[in-house]
């Protein structure tokens, strides 16, 4: 599949700009569980957007909290044995308060135990599944070809399966990729922008599925709210890209950027 077959719809900029204002606005609640290399930058990128992110991983917590947040977002990062309960309680109780959730199958398909459990959790209906070519490749039941965090696949390699993956859960996917493509089975939005150091710095991709959950807090249409998180993400990225001599400047660029965007 190339790019000329994709619909090209053109999300409305002004959308997007609302959608970031409510979030700003209303700083939802945003119940994060994501893997440790990346905690301290996930919350710094969803206070820079303007986000209240919470980053309550006890299993004797996460119901409570998973009912009453906006939104969460479970990564498997860096999962083990107690995070798996843990994930799966706050997925159950958000499931059952009617709480946006994302699912973030990070290096699924690379190993098994992370698989297995990716695939469980979508038993309780995540509301979007953020991940790279590879990591949705693997969990629509394809070899992606993954070398463990990074993908060998490119975001519209991925795309058909991604469509038949939104059918078959009922969740927006969000394939991350040099263009980003989102998609719900039936419409898909192309949100290109960016820039290759976002691939650099630790976290980048990981923080973007908080951000959704995010702005699933304060807009219900999954679809929008995931495209109006990564076009904020790629528009920050390329203005930070602009002012940066490399990673390290990039990455405190790329808080800046995003704290001051729409402002």
């Amino acid at each position: 599949m190339s790019a000329l077959d994709i619909p090209q719809k053109i999300w409305p900029h002004s959308e997007i700009v609302s959608d970031l204002a409510e979030v700003r606005k209303h700083a939802p609640l945003t119940h994060v569980l994501t893997n440790i290399v990346v905690t301290n930058w996930t919350a710094n990128v969803l206070l820079a957007a303007g986000a209240s992110p919470a980053m309550v991983i006890a299993e004797e917590e996460v119901s409570d909290f998973a009912a009453i947040a906006g939104g969460v977002l479970i990564n498997v990062g860096t999962i083990n044995s107690f995070d798996a309960k843990a994930m799966k309680a706050a997925a159950i109780a958000a499931q059952k308060a009617g709480t946006p959730w994302v699912l973030d199958p990070v290096a699924v398909g690379a190993l098994r135990y992370r698989t297995e459990i990716a695939k469980d959790l979508l038993e309780y209906k995540p509301t979007a599944i953020r991940g790279n070519a590879s990591e949705i490749l693997a969990l629509a039941g394809a070899v992606g070809g993954g070398k463990g965090v990074d993908s060998t696949a490119s975001s519209i390699d991925a795309l058909p399966l991604a469509k038949e993956l939104a059918t078959s859960t009922g969740s927006v996917i969000a394939v991350s990729g040099e263009v980003d493509y989102i998609t719900d089975g039936k419409e898909t939005i192309a949100v290109p922008g960016g820039h290759i150091l976002m691939t650099k710095v630790t976290g980048v991709g990981c923080s973007l599925g908080a951000l959704i959950a995010s702005f699933l807090g304060v807009q219900k249409d999954a679809l929008r709210a995931a495209v109006s998180a990564s076009a904020v993400f790629a528009i920050a990225g390329s203005k930070a890209a602009e002012r940066s001599s490399g990673t390290g400047s990039f990455a405190v660029a790329f808080l800046d950027e995003l704290s001051v965007l729409g402002t």
